[in-house]
């Protein structure tokens, strides 16, 4: 059975599908109380991103059989550091189906006012069952469903874009009363802003997760990185540049479904909850690729004998039905737990764990970037010194700017992973790393 079935359409799709979910929807509202900082903490994000995008794609290039950022990893800093950032990052991912199954229910209410007749807890899990189910019919049905999803979910983003632009054009001065002035622009609500915004770029490494079910997987993983993450990137600073002029600082912060409040004032109270559709198609999309990243990086951990054999364990459809059935079954508590909060307080204090999680493997790649081209001759290119150091200096900048809580869970997660790694060495006390290619 052909095991890469994923081309670089599909895993574009992943990658565009995975960054744009809900994170992009929610933001407008998470951002809005930090005012101009926003923009100064998006500009740190994007330039930190495209540094990590292109280390991705370089070490994806180095090691083209490699399985993900767990062998770019291994080969250079050694398996337990290796096992460390991902057990963090396959924590991370499962947290963010729950941070998207309980973004998504704010916008489908919008647009079906009708469900609010059904407790939101009951549509969270409904949501992030539907979509285990999607993925244990195997990763080709995944992968379609990412396309499809991944064209729709830009109907709402351009709408924004065409329509804001085209208002603001029209009448500058009196958008501009709507630029928020509090609080003033400063490094610290930046990392904070950044923090939060960060959360809406994860995903751009995507494709490597995948890299093992990928075709050519030394052209295709890097191109569908950089184009996935420079196409996101563009997107994503146009929408809360223009959500920050059209809608009131205030009523923007305190807005769970912010898109609809942004198209709202465009169109009219009321017609903004059409597109709300569109949104939950996009969330429910990010949702889909976020399963199918989760299982696959639970049987890549369960195959080099990281995890129980029965991760790995996959059903008549190729899928990882165990991987999928336990991640499902954790995200489901997650998501209940959050109920104590708000919609938008509950997604942004999840996202930010989330983005705690993912900093140990990003870090991790940027330090293997550098460890790889030890001893050979001319040494790293000076535009990977710059990408290199940038991804090392923005995780670092990332860490700092999560604030203690969440860089606690972060560690919390790293630290409760080390007994299943010794315990499945114990066990399986052979692990070799692919050596990197000439």
């Amino acid at each position: 059975m052909n095991t890469r079935e994923l081309g670089l359409t599909m895993c574009t799709a992943l990658v565009v599908g995975n960054m744009i979910g809900m994170g992009i929807f929610m933001q407008p509202a998470a951002l809005a109380p930090f005012g101009l900082n926003a923009l100064t903490g998006w500009a740190a994000v994007i330039a930190g991103c495209a540094c990590l995008a292109i280390t991705f794609a370089v070490l994806s290039r180095k090691l083209p059989q490699a399985d993900g950022p767990f062998d770019y990893i291994r080969s250079t800093m050694g398996e337990p550091v290796a096992f460390a950032a991902m057990w963090c990052y396959w924590i991370s991912a499962v947290v963010t189906n729950a941070a998207l199954s309980v973004a998504v229910v704010g916008y489908f209410i919008s647009f079906f006012p009708a469900s609010t007749a059904i407790p939101p807890p009951v549509l969270t899990v409904a949501f992030m069952w539907l979509f285990v189910g999607v993925n244990l019919l195997g990763v080709k049905s995944g992968g379609r469903v990412q396309v499809i999803t991944s064209l729709l979910k830009v109907v709402p983003l351009v709408l924004v874009m065409v329509l804001g632009g085209a208002a603001i054009l029209m009448e500058p001065a009196a958008y501009a009363a709507n630029l928020p002035t509090t609080p003033p622009v400063g490094l610290q609500p930046s990392m904070a802003a950044a923090t939060i915004a960060l959360y809406a770029m994860l995903g751009f490494e995507s494709a490597t997760i995948a890299a093992g079910r990928a075709r050519d997987p030394e052209r295709t993983i890097p191109r569908a990185t950089l184009i996935g993450t420079l196409f996101v990137a563009i997107v994503y600073v146009s929408i809360v540049a223009i959500g920050m002029l059209l809608v009131p600082q205030a009523t923007l912060a305190a807005s769970d479904a912010p898109f609809v409040t942004i198209l709202d004032s465009l169109l009219g109270v009321g017609n903004g909850r059409w597109l709300a559709l569109f949104v939950v198609i996009s969330g429910l999309g990010c949702l889909n690729g976020w399963t199918l990243l989760v299982g696959e990086l639970a049987r890549t951990l369960a195959i080099k004998k990281l995890m129980p054999e029965s991760m790995g364990r996959s059903n008549r459809f190729g899928a990882p039905w165990v991987a999928l059935v336990v991640t499902g079954a954790i995200a489901t508590f997650i998501a209940l737990m959050n109920y104590s909060e708000s919609l938008v307080a509950g997604f942004t204090f999840l996202s930010i764990v989330v983005t705690a999680a993912n900093m140990p493997v990003y870090l991790c790649c940027a330090l293997a970037l550098f460890m790889l081209w030890r001893g050979v001759p001319g040494g790293l290119p000076p535009g990977l010194w710059i990408a290199g150091l940038g991804g090392i200096t923005f995780s670092v900048f990332a860490f700092v700017g999560v604030g203690k809580e969440p860089l606690l869970w972060a560690l919390a997660l790293a630290l409760a992973g080390l007994p299943v790694y010794f315990w499945m060495r114990k066990r399986h006390p052979v692990a070799r790393a692919p050596a990197p290619s000439a």
